[in-house]
């Protein structure tokens, strides 16, 4: 595997070393070694924490993954609590601060890494177990979380091991904040993020752990992430017999306006950068949802026009103005009525949209130099409409950051989801030498 890392472009001269055309400090070719070393005990780690179900409401689950992590950052100098969060029935969030041994602030960019411990796999799922792809050629592993992001917090913890071998960690200002549960965040936000958004004000820049995208085997960056906001749709109608449904005594049922709002919502709402889904409906003479919304029950006959129906979904925007602007939308065709219907529509907290700006552009710019250095090709900005929400837009108002830090993979939220094992060294040295570079700015 280092053959494949390292490259026939490495080449030492004078203690120096080149890859490609661009010369290569002692420091930095010191933690590019260290990675590479690194290797086999990454691979270890990934196969051990993705062995470990942490579905966010598995608590103790998340809670034996923090334990794996935790050591290993204070075995790196770093100051670690856990903060539980009994009340809001999530696990809590991993709290680890790096101070700088010449006061806050004099060490360079002041970094805050995040990431999440948390998958989407419950206990209950089917997809539990590590192991490797038959025809992957010995390079792609499949599990649980093995890319979103149980590889990124190995990237992680790589790289700030490389750092601290080359001797450089130690003059770096850097806080990290694992959530326990970023694949279903808890309520309220002020709470459930806290730990996040106060590390943030106290940082200049981010960086997030989650799976890089890899496409068409060209590894991208992003800079920006859309929003994701939860909406609740109800409906009401009157109940009767079947045979007087659309009377002027009867109306419609809650049925056809639950149809009616669904579908002009398909017919109303697209403009650029928005997508909009139904993920569930229930309707019937009953229809009620389960205590984790995530399923439920509706009754009914063929003859009797029904009085309920229930429909949640999901909005994603380029910027929190459009997630307005939007959602006022919705708010207008609901409240047009079929006869003798009714509607209703909220909309839970949100995670809001990280928006492209020019601080981001320069830190794509700064992570090419550090590809340059590498012998590694540019990193292209990924369109935000490829990714999902995440929790760097929650912090996003205070700092710039980069988001896909962590390993490359494919497939994540799905039975098979899989990682590309050689990008946890590449992930690793990228991060690591900005990460030094960051260190050593005003």
């Amino acid at each position: 595997m280092a053959k494949i890392w390292m490259s026939s472009l490495l080449v030492l001269t004078g203690g120096f070393a080149a890859f490609g055309q661009t010369a290569i400090a002692p420091v930095e070719s010191t933690m590019i070694r260290s990675v590479d070393t690194q290797n086999r005990a990454a691979v270890a780690m990934l196969e051990k924490i993705v062995n470990i179900n942490s579905g966010t409401m598995n608590i103790p689950g998340v809670i034996a993954v923090k334990d794996e992590i935790e050591p290993r950052l204070r075995a790196l100098g770093f100051k670690t609590r856990w903060v539980a969060m009994d009340d809001a029935h999530r696990a809590g969030d991993l709290v680890a601060e790096h101070a700088c041994p010449l006061g806050n602030g004099n060490c360079g960019k002041r970094m805050l890494l995040i990431g999440h411990m948390d998958t989407v796999f419950e206990k209950d799922s089917s997809f539990q177990t590590y192991m490797m792809v038959p025809d992957g050629t010995g390079n792609v592993a499949t599990g649980p979380g093995v890319n979103d992001m149980k590889g990124g917090l190995v990237v992680m913890l790589v790289a700030l091991g490389a750092m601290q071998s080359a001797g450089v960690l130690d003059t770096a200002e850097i806080r990290i904040v694992l959530s326990g549960d970023e694949e279903r965040h808890g309520d309220p936000i002020a709470v459930t993020r806290k730990d996040m958004i106060d590390a943030a004000k106290l940082s200049d820049v981010a960086f997030e752990f989650e799976s890089g995208v890899r496409r068409q085997g060209v590894d991208t960056i992003s800079i920006s992430r859309r929003s994701s906001v939860t909406w609740h749709l109800d409906t009401t109608g009157k109940s009767g017999h079947s045979s007087q449904i659309f009377s002027d005594y009867m109306g419609a049922g809650a049925i056809y306006e639950m149809t009616r709002i669904v579908d002009a919502f398909r017919t109303q709402l697209p403009e650029p950068g928005l997508t909009f889904n139904v993920g569930l409906m229930l309707g019937g003479a009953t229809a009620e949802l389960n205590e984790s919304k995530l399923g439920g029950r509706a009754t009914g006959k063929a003859n009797v026009v029904p009085p309920t129906a229930i429909a949640i979904g999901d909005i994603r925007t380029l910027d929190n103005g459009q997630s307005e602007r939007v959602e006022q939308k919705m708010r207008e065709i609901v409240g047009k009525h079929l006869p003798r219907t009714g509607a209703t529509i909220s909309f839970d907290e949100a995670y809001p949209a990280m928006p492209v700006t020019e601080a981001g552009h320069d830190l794509v710019r700064q992570l090419n130099a550090v590809n340059a250095t590498l012998g590694f090709p540019p990193m292209p900005e990924l369109d935000p409409m490829l990714r999902g929400a995440g929790d760097i837009s929650f912090i996003a108002a205070y700092l710039p950051g980069l988001v896909g830090t962590g390993a490359m993979g494919e497939g994540a939220h799905a039975d098979g989801e899989i990682v590309y094992l050689d990008s946890i060294a590449k992930q690793a040295k990228r991060n690591a030498l900005m990460m030094y570079r960051l260190s050593q700015q005003k």
